[in-house]
């Protein structure tokens, strides 16, 4: 009798620990899914970039901090990209990336969330999509950039932004790096004994929104990604119904910053070109 009291204090003492776990995750989960960072490890100055500091306003009382990035030899018809970057950090972190942009010959817009770098807020899913609208929409009011020339890039989290955002413009093309079909699929990879679909705040829900996009897309996956699972790059890839392509890429989730692989940038200048005249996409 002792040994089925106690056996049974054990047991409820088990469920009462999972359940505060429970609660803690869904009290907490935005520290799970955000990691922003205030701190800036560099400046385009100090990498010897060619920039502008940008204020984009967001409500009334919130802006975002921004860098455009002109490519060097600029025109009415050189093709833009919107860079939406991915969770851990700020845009001073993907500064390589936005270099290797600009040797295609484009211009680079980078914007910070809400809550990272020196853009005001707090992140949520509603703040990161508005944010990447009020950033498309500097582009079209104040470099009076055109939509049918934007393409939007997104890495990892960005990649969720980059796909709401194409689905309420008319974009040249979506380029998705990195990136993960839903954040409970994600969910469930990462925390397989916790209900996720009961407790998700969140839904970053890509898997279903590419496949109402009509622009072009580019997927491009690593299968050693030990963050986010490659089969989740194939299923966006598979769940587009527009114009698509996919590369699959080598390393690790943070080795893919620079666009260093030839095959990779070989695919990007080729689909930003498809889209634009050949004379504005540098060889």
């Amino acid at each position: 009798m002792k040994l089925y009291r106690m056996l049974t204090v054990v047991a409820l003492a088990i469920i009462l620990a999972y359940l505060v776990i429970l609660g803690l995750f869904y009290f907490g989960q935005s520290r799970l899914v955000f990691f922003p960072s205030r701190a800036m490890v560099s400046t385009p100055d100090r990498v010897g970039l060619e920039y502008e500091e940008v204020t984009i306003p967001v409500t009334p009382r919130e802006n975002l901090h921004a860098w455009y990035f002109p490519a060097r030899q600029s025109g009415d018809t050189t093709p833009t990209v919107l860079y939406c970057h991915e969770n851990a950090g700020n845009i001073s972190y993907g500064l390589e990336t936005v270099r290797s942009f600009l040797e295609f010959g484009v211009n680079v817009l980078a914007f910070d969330y809400r809550g990272y770098g020196r853009s005001d807020g707090k992140p949520s899913e509603e703040n990161v999509y508005a944010d990447a609208r009020a950033a498309w929409q500097w582009l079209m009011t104040v470099k009076k950039a055109t939509p049918e020339n934007t393409f939007i890039f997104g890495r990892s989290l960005g990649g969720a932004v980059a796909v709401d955002l194409a689905g309420g413009v008319n974009c040249a093309g979506v380029i998705l790096e990195s990136t993960f079909t839903s954040v409970i699929d994600l969910g469930r990879k990462l925390y397989p004994l916790v209900p996720i679909s009961l407790l998700a705040r969140f839904s970053f829900d890509s898997r279903s929104k590419i496949s109402r996009l009509s622009c072009p897309v580019l997927v491009a996956h690593s299968p050693t990604d030990e963050m986010i699972p490659y089969a989740m790059g194939k299923a966006l890839y598979e769940a587009a119904q527009s114009e698509k392509q996919f590369v699959e890429l080598t390393g690790r989730h943070n080795d893919l910053l620079s666009l260093d692989s030839e095959l990779y940038r070989n695919a990007l200048r080729g689909f930003l070109g498809r889209h634009r005249p050949p004379s504005d996409i540098r060889e």
